[in-house]
């Protein structure tokens, strides 16, 4: 089946999914059902199955589901059951918080190096990466083959930078900058705006 056939919105649940059936397995447990799944995440058990089955059959009537097998399948069809590389682009607050965050790697991701264009940022010390000049970056994404950047660059400095990522083969985008990017069909852009996200929730209080 093809994966671009599937919505969008399914694919952004199946993460939350991955993270409740991880949080199952180190409590021991070893078979859940849509129910109780749908208990940790907030979503209906129908909705739950419904979007499980657009990928086949990974349950049992009246046994449920055993979560080893759902989290290893989850992981095949998200990618992330091998390590990507990612880099980060932009050595601001943001981006230092990221290269230091410890919990990419049992997700999937592999942070390989962080850029900056402010010279009196290049060279200097984050954690175990030193921060290497955007002059530089396009020839080692490419060289080294990474797919994957995060973006902490101000929003005015955001698509020329994406656009040197997309030149260097970068095909997939977490954009931080509060900006949307004009990039080709072929990647994907992820948008990252807390102010976004507090004005969504806001309307509730």
């Amino acid at each position: 089946m093809s994966v671009k056939k599937i919505p969008d919105i399914i694919i952004g649940r199946l993460p939350v999914y991955l993270r409740a059936l991880q949080r199952m397995s180190d409590m021991g447990l070893k078979t859940t059902s849509s129910q109780e799944l749908g208990e940790h995440v907030g979503i209906s058990a129908a909705q739950i199955r419904k979007d499980i089955s657009q990928f086949g059959e990974f349950g049992k009537q009246g046994t449920g589901y055993s979560i080893q097998f759902l989290l290893d399948k989850l992981r095949e069809i998200l990618k992330v059951d091998r390590i990507w590389d990612v880099v980060v682009v932009g050595a601001g607050d943001i981006g230092h918080a990221l290269a230091n965050y410890q919990g990419f790697q049992d997700r999937g991701f592999h942070i390989t190096a962080i850029f900056d264009n402010d010279k009196e940022k290049v060279g200097r010390q984050i954690g175990s990466f030193t921060v290497e000049d955007t002059e530089v970056m396009g020839e080692r994404i490419k060289a080294a083959g990474v797919k994957i950047a995060m973006l902490t660059v101000p929003a005015p400095a955001a698509q020329e930078v994406a656009d040197v990522l997309v030149q260097a083969g970068v095909r997939a985008i977490l954009n931080y900058a509060p900006i949307s990017l004009n990039v080709p069909g072929n990647v994907k852009v992820q948008y990252i705006d807390p102010s976004t996200h507090l004005q969504r929730m806001t309307y509730y209080l």
